[in-house]
């Protein structure tokens, strides 16, 4: 028989299967030995060097357009973005997506720890820095304030001995105004603005509100930040804390716009007729200063309540 010219040419070229290949030899079921051979070759096998020499093979250049677009496909950080938290193990990275970030780290089973106190997410366009702030110029005039209002107060509680503690609490509201006053001039003028909005969710629910709202930071829907309390095995029916932070305590209009968001997302009750069902915004100056509910001082932990900015504002 007679073979064609590109016959005579397959027939030729080397590295196709030939008799003496143990392709023939083996059953169907494939010989153990073989098999393991061919396998830990396979495993082995890097075909770069070869792409590198042919470069115009179809699976080459299908190979390198899956390589581009791969990387495109990767987030990569933009130059005017900002996370404070780049770098924290405990915080959502610039080139994590959210839905990577939230798998990461669940609220619901992260245990809380050194390493995990909170979890936090940024609004990489914001545009306020920590680096504005003078807190520990803050912290030093604040403390001195609360000094001199203790000294004012045990004044006027020795001058007011025996008077019904009624009596007492009328004299010092005043005192205690000017000094919230005061405590929250000082923070204007130091930068230590920002503030949160306070959600307190149940374990079960936890995962999807704060999912909510990771997603509505990140996409500029919300403030400026927003953390949530990781699992301290304190059980199911304790509440966690989700803070929903914002520039500026005294900017209302934003305040208000975060609060209506959370509303508008179900985070938050419209309708809002008893203490139970709203929530409280908290300036972070207070938080610093320690002023919780029942403090010495006799201050107000919270600034705003959320039924009284969707009413008639600060009450």
């Amino acid at each position: 028989m007679t073979l064609t010219h590109d016959e005579e040419e397959f027939a030729a070229t080397d590295g196709y299967l030939s008799d003496d290949s143990s392709f023939y030899d083996v059953p169907k079921s494939g010989d153990a030995d073989d098999r393991a051979r061919l396998e830990a070759e396979a495993a082995t096998f890097d075909p770069a060097p070869y792409w590198s020499h042919h470069p115009h093979l179809l699976p080459v250049i299908a190979a390198a357009n899956r390589a581009k677009l791969e990387a495109a496909s990767s987030p990569t950080p933009s130059k005017h973005l900002y996370n404070p938290y780049e770098g924290s193990i405990c915080g959502r990275q610039l080139n994590e997506s959210v839905e990577e970030f939230l798998k990461r780290l669940p609220p619901l089973t992260t245990p809380s720890s050194s390493v995990y106190p909170w979890i936090f997410i940024a609004n990489p366009h914001a545009k306020s820095r920590p680096t504005d702030r003078d807190q520990a110029g803050f912290m030093t005039a604040a403390e001195d304030l609360l000094q001199i209002f203790n000294k004012d107060k045990d004044g006027v509680e020795r001058s007011m001995a025996g008077k019904q503690k009624g009596t007492v609490t009328r004299k010092l509201t005043p005192l205690r105004k000017a000094l919230e006053n005061d405590l929250l001039a000082l923070a204007k003028d130091k930068g230590f603005t920002s503030g949160k909005w306070m959600l307190f969710p149940l374990p079960e629910h936890v995962n999807r509100h704060w999912a909510i709202v990771a997603e509505a930071t990140v996409n500029r829907e919300l403030g400026t930040a927003a953390k949530v309390a990781p699992d301290e095995g304190k059980g199911e029916r304790v509440a966690r804390l989700i803070c929903v932070y914002t520039k500026d305590f005294s900017d209302m209009d934003d305040v208000k716009r975060v609060l209506e968001r959370l509303i508008e997302l179900g985070l938050v009750k419209k309708k809002q007729g008893t203490a139970g069902e709203g929530i409280y915004y908290k300036a972070d100056a207070f938080t610093e200063l320690g002023i919780n509910s029942g403090n010495e001082w006799g201050l107000k932990a919270s600034l705003y309540a959320s039924r009284d900015v969707m009413g008639d504002g600060r009450k």
